[in-house]
């Protein structure tokens, strides 16, 4: 049995890479999510007017790695207080979310959301909603820092680190 979860954290390239280090996560996918038009693609969501957010889709099996690791990891890699930014890329495409598809998942999103709020002082620039559309980014963008492992993340490299070895035994 898998699970999945919808996390916007910025670019989607690091975002994917990041938690294709995660043991348990069984497939990972860069798409658009949540915007306001059908079939988006990256130069429509790049002017910002389609609503969409850079989305990571995570498939993963909940019994080699639960929902709560996702989620400390997932704010471990963004700024959560900075708002349709992330590193170097500004747009509302860049802000931060986590798109849920299992009601039961929100009881454990808003816990450790609140957690990570009051561990910073300050409201969370992240949103929480349910996933009202995904849809898959082009094929280039796919696992795009495995084909161009010089390019472009605003994810330090000590966080993949980090995030290979989260539930290793």
């Amino acid at each position: 049995m898998t699970k999945e979860i919808y996390f916007a954290g910025g670019c989607f390239w690091g975002t994917q890479h990041y938690f294709k280090q995660v043991r348990g996560v069984i497939s990972s996918e860069a798409g658009y999510a949540n915007g306001n038009t059908l079939s988006p693609t990256y130069e429509e969501v790049y002017t910002d007017a389609t609503g969409y957010a850079e989305t990571v889709k995570l498939v993963y099996d909940p019994e080699v790695v639960d929902l709560r690791l996702l989620l400390e990891l997932y704010f471990r890699s963004i700024d959560p207080t900075a708002l349709n930014h992330q590193g170097g890329d500004f747009g509302t495409r860049y802000r931060t979310g986590i798109y849920y598809t299992a009601a039961d998942d929100l009881h454990l999103i808003t816990e450790v959301y609140g957690h990570i709020e009051r561990f910073v002082g300050e409201p969370l620039a992240v949103e929480v909603e349910p996933l009202k559309n995904f849809y898959p980014a082009e094929d280039y963008h796919q696992d795009y820092l495995d084909k161009n492992p010089e390019g472009y993340c605003h994810i330090p490299y000590a966080l993949m680190i980090m995030a290979r070895e989260a539930n290793n035994e």
